[in-house]
């Protein structure tokens, strides 16, 4: 039960870190609005601000232990003894509530909105941010799977490394942390416990090694915060002339199974 500890223990630290950083600070009016204030991305300044290399610290190291395990043996030998405590040992029936508790954050924050707690972004925004966060995810999880072939615990395929199921609830929590953490941190603690669950499930499930998990909460957590850096410049550079008869709007795409972003503009 040693390493199964030290994995829970791990996962708690990875979570508290997480609420202790943020992206751009955000100016509220006053903490009893109910209804924040459209942000205009033309006017805000927080496109101009450098990449967020503090707030990366966490996710790379994330996601460099989960390499550093592909060709190290201590961290494999770690990997197999964290599989014969949670399997092995007692061996059980799966369960399938992973497959959909790590979508549970996201959807927590469309639904607050829709209740009446307002986060920090309107439906378009926060649902641009929500895609691209899962487009970026899901983008680097499926590269790496076809280029380590990385042997399931299970032995059901070669698509291991990193957990995808972690990424994207690590992606969802950190979406809820970062709309929310202007109401109540608590929103954050919420959406990274679902997250950690998730992670924790794969393991009891016998479908992903120890660092593919944490490689996997290191991608999802990286590709939202990109996303909220990168959107407010991608919507100045293809929206600065909001009085000429043109105009550029930015979309989600969704076609054949594949989540896509589009933007069209008229001259």
């Amino acid at each position: 039960m040693i390493k199964l500890a030290t994995v829970i223990v791990m996962f708690t630290g990875i979570s508290l870190s997480a609420q202790s950083q943020t992206i751009i600070p955000l100016e509220r009016s006053g903490m009893g609005d109910t209804i924040p204030p459209r942000i205009d991305w033309q006017q805000t300044a927080s496109y101009t601000h450098p990449f967020p290399l503090k707030s990366m610290i966490l996710p790379a190291a994330l996601i460099a232990y989960g390499f550093t395990e592909l060709h190290s043996s201590t961290l494999q030998h770690f990997n197999l003894k964290v599989r014969e405590e949670i399997w092995t040992e007692d061996p059980h029936k799966k369960v399938t509530i992973d497959n959909y508790l790590m979508f549970a954050p996201g959807l927590a924050v469309f639904g607050l909105n829709a209740a009446g707690i307002h986060g920090k972004h309107n439906f378009k925004d926060r649902s641009m941010l929500y895609l691209m966060s899962s487009l970026f995810a899901n983008t680097a999880v499926f590269s790496l799977k076809g280029s380590t072939h990385q042997l399931r615990p299970d032995g059901s395929a070669y698509n291991s490394f990193p957990s995808g199921h972690t990424a994207e609830a690590f992606a969802s929590a950190e979406f809820m942390r970062l709309e929310y953490k202007d109401v109540s941190p608590w929103y954050g603690v919420a959406g990274y416990a679902m997250a950690t669950t998730t992670g924790l499930l794969r393991l009891y499930n016998n479908k992903h090694w120890c660092s593919d998990v944490l490689a996997g909460a290191g991608i999802g957590i990286a590709s939202t915060r990109v996303a909220y850096w990168l959107y407010p410049i991608l919507q100045h550079a293809f929206g600065k002339d909001k009085s000429s008869s043109g105009g550029t709007v930015l979309m989600p795409t969704y076609q054949s199974g594949s989540l896509g972003i589009a933007f069209a503009h008229r001259f």
